[in-house]
């Protein structure tokens, strides 16, 4: 477990790894795969979502609180599936709105590596999960360690939009610096909550717009087709 392919972020985040709780958190994982529990993403991808969008290119934070707990779907980018998965019901009210706000129409498929390569920062809270066993691996350590993640963008970051979505992920984004950053808060975008507020809430063309007033170049929230 490490972050040789994240240079950027292996900088500010090297000393969590030599944490009390990342050692127990490590312990349980071993633990976990010598019980030959099926764990979701693959351990190459834990941290897809450093590695994808480097720190000193973030733009955008969507924060997410568990990777999907069925075969084939987790990656390590929040809400985001990959190629020839259904798309899941919350990406499925991300599209609406998508559409709504901004005209474009919903992609075929749910792989959302483009707008983290961009610089949105698709981040669960918590990095794996138990197959078929939804927040599994919650109250293990994984939290404790994106937070570092959330402190470091908070500090070494200018005009991050975070994008928070639900309490769950409202709580956690409590400690960001809103005079630095623009904070948009919005009921989760899942079929129990979207309706109360995330379907018409305009985030995406508020990042694009804030981004623009302080130099940044927009997200293009459209997804390319994949081939």
């Amino acid at each position: 477990m490490a972050l040789e392919q994240a240079p950027s972020w292996q900088a500010v985040l090297e000393d969590q790894f030599q944490q009390p709780y990342m050692q127990q958190l490590k312990a349980f994982l071993r633990e976990q795969k010598n019980l030959k529990k099926v764990i979701y993403p693959h351990s190459d991808h834990w941290f897809k979502a450093l590695e994808t969008t480097p720190l000193s290119e973030v733009k955008v934070v969507i924060l997410g609180q568990d990777p999907y707990h069925q075969p084939g779907q987790a990656h390590g980018l929040c809400f985001s599936v990959q190629a020839g998965v259904k798309t899941p019901p919350s990406l499925v009210n991300i599209y609406k709105e998508l559409q709504r706000d901004l005209g474009i129409p919903p992609a075929q498929h749910g792989f959302l590596e483009s707008w983290a390569n961009q610089g949105v920062l698709l981040l669960n809270s918590v990095l794996t999960v138990e197959d078929s066993s939804a927040a599994s691996h919650q109250g293990k350590g994984w939290e404790q360690f994106t937070d570092a993640v959330i402190a470091a963008v908070n500090a070494q970051c200018e005009h991050v939009v975070f994008l928070l979505w639900g309490s769950y992920a409202q709580k956690k984004g409590a400690v960001i610096d809103r005079q630095r950053h623009l904070v948009l808060q919005a009921p989760h975008p899942s079929p129990l909550s979207a309706h109360r507020g995330f379907l018409g809430c305009g985030h995406f063309s508020q990042a694009n717009a804030y981004l623009s007033e302080h130099g940044r170049q927009p997200i293009d929230w459209r997804l390319p087709e994949l081939n």
